[in-house]
């Protein structure tokens, strides 16, 4: 559900994230794998299995919120998975999960990981041990600490000001050592939306040619690719999502 026209920005400030409703975006979005997360899945097992088994020492998920999915998939690839978010609700669901297990629905997700991705640990629970729940947000990360790094539907849902959305991604690409790797996901063209009949979160419609102006300064072998609006899902707004792949550039 989109919300009504706005006279003033909201920025990722403006939000009060640790509020964030975790169970209802679990159930509106993650209770069953739809046609979007197969695709993103396809995409990012696709991008991970470049890399030889355990070939990357630490990797970043930017803003992890409560989808295990990102996680998981990292772990054929990379030794340690820091999950950085900054909302108290997220952080304690995700606490949770790893500490007593994940929930019964993420096991359909990581079966079909492993199909597409072989070197994945044989369970979930292995998978999961890789990742490191980190407190933070984009300004805490270091320059240069990770060999790769992936976001998920976040620099264009915190914000409505576009500046700020090409701050969070500029920060995204310094996460990563000089040829380290990205890949990330965006919905095309969202506009602030609600979870349930919740408060209406800030968001910044970007399509292609925004990705390509923000990116294609700060990347090298920029690719993106768009899979189309996925209609077993709530109405967000949204026109599909962006697929993206890049390299930072050596100095």
């Amino acid at each position: 559900m989109t919300s009504p026209r706005r006279t003033a920005v909201r920025r990722n400030r403006d939000a009060d994230w640790n509020a964030w409703p975790v169970a209802e975006y679990l159930d509106e979005n993650y209770r069953q794998t739809h046609p979007l997360d197969r695709g993103v899945i396809r995409h990012h097992s696709a991008f991970y299995r470049q890399f030889a088994p355990g070939g990357l020492a630490r990797t970043l998920e930017l803003g992890a919120g409560p989808n295990l999915y990102p996680l998981m998939l990292a772990a054929g690839a990379s030794r340690r998975v820091d999950a950085l978010e900054p909302s108290a609700a997220n952080l304690a669901y995700l606490r949770g999960q790893l500490a007593s297990g994940p929930e019964e629905s993420w096991r359909p997700f990581y079966a079909l990981a492993r199909t597409l991705d072989p070197t994945l640990p044989d369970t979930l629970e292995e998978a999961l041990s890789r990742v490191r729940v980190v407190p933070g947000d984009a300004s805490d990360l270091a320059d240069g600490h990770y060999d790769a790094a992936s976001m998920n539907f976040v620099a264009e849902s915190v914000t409505e000001d576009f500046g700020e959305f090409t701050a969070l991604c500029a920060a995204f690409v310094r996460a990563v050592r000089p040829g380290g790797r990205l890949v990330a996901a965006f919905m095309e063209r969202m506009p602030s939306y609600r979870i349930g009949e919740g408060p209406v979160w800030p968001a910044c419609p970007v399509d292609e040619p925004a990705l390509r102006a923000v990116f294609g300064p700060r990347t090298t072998g920029l690719r993106i690719s768009r899979l189309a609006k996925d209609r077993t899902l709530p109405e967000y707004g949204d026109t599909g999502v962006l697929l993206l792949t890049a390299e930072r550039p050596a100095p």
